[in-house]
């Protein structure tokens, strides 16, 4: 990343000639990677090349943007900060990118994961902070009893967890959290709430491992961890820092006293070498009735299907306050179609609203980053973190995950972009609002519906008409010109449909 900055080189070698890279991280990493290239230009290596690194960046990211995957992730941000450095290396996460723990020939690294469900944790004043500690400590001691209970397919497995014995204690329900408190996700507010809420789990997420250890003893391989040298994950971004020779844009403030944490630490030791980790909940929120881990709403109202059907999800909260306002509707309902959800389209709603219910493609992806910086200072391990892009730019996209490496950040997960078109929406009058499957919308006044909406799009018998017959204008009235001048719809397995072919 510093060579991207700079618009240096980066040199690729073949890792038989570099074996102690793959072990190696941070500082000692830098001054030995320099060392091979200074070997390199004297003719010692047999196998090298010299690219331009903003170069490889861009293919990187090319990539990324093409197929969502494969996911950047930050070797020395997870191994600086990891709490057991002194046994090991983390060679690659989980494949949803929350686990970060020592991998080798003798030990595969296993976790087990429980998830808070946040937004059952608040109430008419606020945060219940006693009750979310008993839900931590209660999570924290089942998590650690599911390691002996667990079946171990091979011995690596079975040696690693026993040995280190990691947990994961998770949250989801944080988009619900902001939504019961009409906070949004954009603003000040949320980013508070993010720190405050993951460091109460964090307190007592450690502080019951403690006791736990206290009770039936530390792991193993506690002697000489993390922990064991009394350095917590806030005291890791400083270590982080040390390391890269660069700041690391955290804050490092805190709201609770730590000393009693610290001490029993001291004196009692851990139970778990690893206690937080953030998963991306996809099923288990659904399951739940929340939304998932810490993400932005997805969409106020979608379809999702999984072995059991389609579901039609719409946002209960949105519904609840379009209600109050006595803005809830059938034709409420059918613009919320017409839109994907988007309220920002809808010109009656209030402005407060809308803010209130942005999608996740709504909000700027280095402002999520934030959030989860937030909450990262205060986990042992990481957390799972999509990125919602809209729009093309490589700009901006190198803009977004530069701004996770400045904010220390151990992992990223998918990168998440809106296609060109969608499915046509079978279930709205197209002599209303026109053929539905384009992305770009025109924003819709409260009189919209009385008449014939001016907005149309493309019939899916594109590829047979002339475009200027297919994109009436503004001032055209969409239902007229649906009439006069679009062609008929298609025909099932008419030769010139570009959709039936």
């Amino acid at each position: 990343m510093k060579r991207v900055l700079e618009d240096g080189d980066w040199t690729l070698f073949s890792p038989h000639e570099v074996p102690d890279l793959h072990h190696s991280y941070g500082r000692a990493f830098e001054e030995s990677y320099i060392q091979y290239e200074a070997k390199a230009k004297r003719g010692e290596m047999q196998q090298w090349k010299s690219v331009s690194a903003v170069q490889l960046w861009r293919k990187m990211l090319t990539m990324l943007f093409e197929t969502g995957h494969p996911w950047i992730t930050f070797k020395d941000a997870c191994n600086v900060r990891s709490p057991q450095d002194h046994v090991g290396v983390i060679h690659s996460s989980n494949l949803c990118t929350e686990i970060t723990l020592n991998t080798s020939a003798e030990e595969t690294a296993v976790c087990n994961l429980g998830s808070v469900n946040l937004a059952r944790h608040f109430t008419a004043n606020g945060l219940d902070r006693d009750l979310l500690a008993k839900t931590v400590r209660t999570a924290i001691r089942m998590l650690d009893n599911v390691i002996d209970i667990n079946f171990y397919p091979t011995d690596e497995a079975r040696n690693s967890n026993l040995r280190h014995r990691p947990i994961g204690l998770g949250l989801m329900g944080f988009q619900d959290a902001l939504f019961q408190l009409d906070i949004p996700f954009s603003s000040q507010r949320a980013l508070d709430l993010a720190d405050e809420t993951q460091e109460l789990i964090s307190y007592y997420a450690i502080l019951a491992s403690s006791e736990l250890a206290a009770e039936r003893g530390s792991y193993p391989s506690y002697a000489g961890s993390k922990w064991d040298r009394g350095i917590f994950p806030l005291d890791t971004l400083d270590l982080l820092e040390q390391e890269r020779g660069v700041p690391v844009e955290v804050s490092r403030a805190q709201r609770l006293d730590w000393t009693p944490v610290r001490e029993h630490v001291r004196q009692h030791g851990m139970r778990n070498s690893n206690t937080m980790a953030v998963a991306p909940t996809a099923t288990i929120s659904n399951i739940s009735g929340c939304f998932p881990c810490i993400e932005p709403i997805y969409k106020n109202i979608y379809v999702k299907a999984n072995i059991s059907g389609e579901f039609t999800i719409v946002n209960s909260y949105l519904v609840e306050d379009l209600k109050r306002l006595g803005m809830w509707t059938p034709e409420m309902l059918d613009k919320l179609k017409y839109f994907d959800g988007n309220i920002s389209f809808i010109a009656e709603i209030p402005d407060e609203l809308k803010e209130k219910y942005r999608e996740a493609f709504e909000v700027d992806p280095i402002w999520c980053l934030r959030l989860t910086a937030a909450r990262g200072k205060w986990i042992d391990q990481s957390q799972s973190h999509n990125v919602f892009l809209k729009g093309v730019s490589g700009k901006k996209l190198h803009e977004i995950y530069v701004a996770a490496w400045r904010f220390g950040l151990k992992t990223t997960y998918y990168l998440r972009t809106l296609g060109a078109t969608q499915i046509e929406k079978s279930t709205l009058d197209a002599s209303k609002y026109g053929y539905t499957q384009k992305r770009e919308y025109t924003p819709m006044a409260a009189s919209a519906l009385a008449e014939p909406t001016a907005v149309t799009a493309a019939p899916r018998a594109a590829a047979a008409a002339p475009a200027q017959q297919l994109m009436p204008s503004a001032a055209t009235n969409g239902a007229a010109a649906l009439r006069s001048e679009a062609p008929a719809l298609c025909r099932i397995d008419d030769p010139d449909c570009e959709a039936c072919q």
